[in-house]
């Protein structure tokens, strides 16, 4: 392998800290979907369906843009790609301020779509570069460690951006009763312009990371380069060819998708379990906690005691278990469980990724992007939760991780050597 493509050690540590921060503004944007959700249904006074809009405009531009996001990158490179990626986040974060001045529900929407769009590239570009970067076999490790600076941004944002926007909301909910028509929409035209301040900020930073990212010494990976030093796998000249990333895709769509279950609904259903929302409000950061616990425990084990295929066969086995547990179990010991999914769910996109992306050579950029397409089951596979909430009731919806979880132990025990020849499967 090239020289290029071995970073000095120096190099590789300040690569890294980089992706760090690119990871911390995944999750830092991504997350916010938990405060974006009540903040627009009161604003725009929307249903509770409508209101998930929000989540399924973010999560479904990965699903449409993903391949599109492809060949920018093949176009620019990945370092170039990441700035192109921050500058399309940047526009999207400005599209808040017109929606917020005209309180445009279409325009949030399109704003949330648009932001998609550019994590779609940074996704494109950052994940396969952080798998690229070092050894194969420790890319968990180096993917936990984008992992804990991506949950820690998910624990501030909501906490950061509620205090800004949802200060006093749900005294103006209940004023906004006994309102004339003309005092109602003044009272809701302020609270919609109370996101203009925050992602106005928003908007210049990611403008400014962009600009940073662009004139970074950023060393240039060439996956390509790679699979020809590293062993592309033999006679395949079509992506389609490569069951294990076709399999490896299905288990990242559903991974996503119980990963947004988990963090999503659990408010919900602790208030469907009689636990007050002044409480419950909180349960999404104990997921989102558990996800850490697990990221330290993959840094420490990967791979050092475990690979990170073991990892994630432990991962999804603990995913059922969890899952079972808070089907058969009630009242807070379920949603206890559902919290503890957070832990379950850590260790499965480090582990999915690489052994995905593994030995498909020239085929890498287009092989990631679809695996970024996966992230659209965050748009799916909730939306079916919610469907089964309704006709069944919150609780007994969550069968539906069940299916999931068996479909990613498969892949950790089988699936993810498909296709490959003999001395790979070992």
């Amino acid at each position: 392998m090239t020289e290029r493509n071995h970073p000095k050690a120096a190099d590789t540590g300040r690569a890294i800290v980089i992706i760090g921060i690119l990871f911390f503004v995944f999750g830092f944007v991504t997350w916010l979907g938990s405060v974006l959700i009540p903040y627009l249904r009161i604003a725009c006074q929307l249903t509770n369906f409508e209101s998930y809009l929000v989540t399924f405009a973010f999560y479904i531009s990965y699903l449409v843009m993903a391949l599109p996001a492809a060949g920018v990158l093949k176009i620019t490179g990945f370092k170039k790609g990441m700035a192109a990626g921050l500058l399309i986040m940047a526009l999207g974060t400005l599209l808040f301020i017109p929606a917020a001045l005209s309180r445009t529900y279409g325009l949030f929407l399109a704003g949330l779509f648009v932001q998609g769009t550019g994590l779609s590239i940074l996704q494109s570009a950052s994940n396969p570069y952080i798998t690229i970067l070092g050894p194969r076999e420790s890319a968990a490790r180096r993917i936990s460690i984008m992992g804990i600076c991506n949950g820690v941004a998910g624990i501030i944002a909501p906490i950061v951006l509620g205090m800004m926007v949802l200060q006093d909301a749900d005294a103006l909910q209940g004023n906004l009763k006994t309102m004339s028509t003309a005092a109602r929409e003044t009272a809701l035209d302020g609270l919609a312009h109370k996101v203009i301040g925050p992602y106005g900020l928003m908007a210049a930073v990611l403008a400014i990371l962009a600009v940073v990212i662009y004139f970074s010494s950023l060393p240039e990976v060439d996956a390509e380069e790679e699979a020809t030093t590293g062993g592309e796998l033999p006679e395949k000249n079509s992506i389609f060819r490569f069951s294990h990333l076709l399999l490896g895709v299905v288990a990242l769509f559903l991974y996503v998708g119980v990963e947004v279950i988990a963090a999503d609904t659990i408010i919900s259903y602790g208030a469907s379990q009689g636990i007050v929302l002044s409480t419950a409000k909180f349960f999404t950061s104990l997921t989102l906690s558990g996800m850490l616990v697990g990221y330290l425990v993959g840094i420490i084990c990967i791979p050092r005691y475990i690979s990170q295929r073991q990892a994630l066969v432990i991962s999804s086995f603990l995913g059922i278990a969890f899952a079972l547990a808070a089907l058969f179990l009630e009242n807070t010991v379920s949603v206890f469980f559902i919290a503890m999914l957070g832990i379950a769910n850590s260790l499965m996109w480090p582990s999915i990724w690489p052994l995905a992306i593994h030995g498909l050579g020239r085929f890498t950029r287009i092989g990631s992007s679809m695996l970024v397409m996966a992230i659209g089951g965050g748009a799916v596979i909730p939306l079916l939760y919610g469907y089964l909430a309704d006709a069944w009731s919150p609780g007994k919806a969550y069968w539906i991780l069940i299916p999931c979880y068996v479909f990613i132990t498969f892949y950790a025990l089988k699936g993810y050597r498909a296709g490959m020849p003999a001395r790979e499967k070992a």
